[in-house]
């Protein structure tokens, strides 16, 4: 059994119709989108601005309530809590935010930060509170004695490392890293993408980092899955779909990065814009930018299935 299981999630957001009684109008940020993730695994979310993913990683913690679709943490449904058994359940999946600043009380402390988990999740006394507040801050590498102090007071990456050590504070069994590397220096960039690695080894916590730095993703993932208009487009292990991609949009989402497996390659330019999701087209929903579009990619969806000769490998396209 996996540790979390998504079967065909979906988020629809509902918009007024254009006139009096005319038909309904949904926007489909995520329109049934299906993975696993493992104990100790890190899955890569990756894709253009506005192809769902952050939406997807938001409802897989019910930060926004999904429209459809199921998902099984440890085989327990999660869909069916709510109120005091959801609160409850909490402690066991945690996100951290794109924002490191915006995502933290700017009235709090670090150290009420980090206590209020732990208020929450556990029974620990104050004293074990105050002990485990000091292990946290050592833990993601701030010194204990700066827990009085106020976000403002602090960097951009330490306040990043304050997000995590929140995420972490109740041992989750998962967490969603939203982006959590984008709003910083690039200088920082990799000493926080290190910590996560570190210690989800030491942890063994399951990730779902989305992102949409390839380079980051390639570094930090063991699987990668690729989005766009909502759906899911491709899924393999990260240097297969890094070195070898099987659909279109992949391939040119790599050959735009400077540098990662596009030595001596000839960039694809996408034509035209990402289609709308109140509107998407029918068929494939890349087959509008597609340069290797075929006819019956504008009339039949694509169903995603394994690629032959590719462990692990799975895409949603109809060249395979």
């Amino acid at each position: 059994m996996s540790l979390l299981e998504v079967s065909e999630l979906k988020k629809h957001y509902p918009l007024p119709p254009e006139r009096l009684f005319g038909p309904k109008r949904f926007v489909k940020a995520v329109d049934g989108v299906s993975f696993t993730l493992e104990r100790g695994e890190t899955l890569g979310l990756v894709g253009e601005s506005g192809c769902g993913k952050s939406t997807l990683g938001r409802a897989v913690v019910r930060l926004e309530e999904p429209t459809a679709g199921k998902i099984l943490l440890k085989g327990e449904d999660m869909l069916s809590l709510r109120g005091r058994a959801l609160r409850k359940k909490r402690g066991s999946f945690q996100m951290i935010f794109q924002d490191p600043y915006g995502s933290l009380n700017p009235r709090m402390t670090i150290f009420s930060t980090l206590e209020e988990p732990l208020l929450l999740h556990t029974d620990l006394n104050a004293e074990e509170r105050a002990e485990q507040v000091a292990k946290l801050m050592q833990m993601v590498g701030l010194d204990p004695k700066l827990a009085d102090r106020y976000p403002h007071q602090f960097s951009g990456g330490q306040r990043q490392r304050i997000g995590i050590a929140r995420a972490l504070a109740v041992e989750p069994d998962f967490i969603v890293a939203d982006e959590p590397v984008s709003a910083l220096d690039v200088s920082v960039q990799a000493a926080i993408v290190n910590l996560l690695g570190d210690l989800q080894k030491e942890r063994q916590f399951g990730m779902i980092f989305i992102a949409h730095d390839l380079a980051v993703v390639e570094h930090i993932a063991d699987r990668i899955m690729v989005m766009y208009l909502g759906k899911a487009v491709e899924v393999a292990p990260a240097r297969q779909l890094c070195s070898s991609p099987k659909h279109p949009y992949t391939e040119a989402l790599l050959l735009a990065v400077p540098g990662i497996h596009s030595e001596g390659k000839e960039r694809i330019v996408l034509e035209g814009d990402v289609p709308s999701p109140l509107n998407p087209p029918s068929g494939c929903r890349f087959h509008p930018r597609c340069p290797k579009c075929m006819p019956i990619c504008k009339e039949k969806e694509p169903e995603m299935k394994p690629v032959p000769g590719c462990p692990g490998c799975s895409c949603a396209c109809h060249l395979i």
